[in-house]
């Protein structure tokens, strides 16, 4: 990914500074764990984010690249452990965030039918 200006602190209002926000970059690096995830469950199957740890530990400006990377470490029952990781430039690039993910897998009719309306 390519940091755009709409990625940065400022512009998610998380801090004043023009540089990738710690909420992008782990958006990126969920992003990576559905891509691990892509086409190994059935239609009616989804998964979803319930926990996660991050640390972001480096600073990468507007114009400045990343890649993400999300492994499967192991399978509890329905939930899915994830490390992830961020790496400047590419997967050789200095380390700029690393974590971890929990995703549950939820029958997809299910899961939407306990999303409650706004009023």
């Amino acid at each position: 990914m390519i940091v755009g200006e709409a990625d940065s602190a400022r512009s998610m209002k998380t801090a004043d500074v023009e540089v990738l926000s710690t909420p992008r970059l782990l958006a990126v690096c969920e992003e990576a764990s559905l891509a691990a995830l892509a086409g190994h469950l059935p239609p009616d199957l989804t998964t979803v984010a319930v926990r996660t740890q991050f640390n972001h530990l480096a600073p990468v400006g507007i114009g400045g690249s990343i890649s993400a990377e999300a492994t499967l470490e192991r399978v509890e029952g329905r939930r899915l452990h994830f490390t992830l990781s961020a790496r400047s430039g590419d997967a050789s690039g200095a380390l700029v965030g690393a974590g971890r993910l929990v995703r549950v897998i939820v029958e997809r009719d299910v899961f939407l039918s306990k999303v409650q309306a706004t009023p």
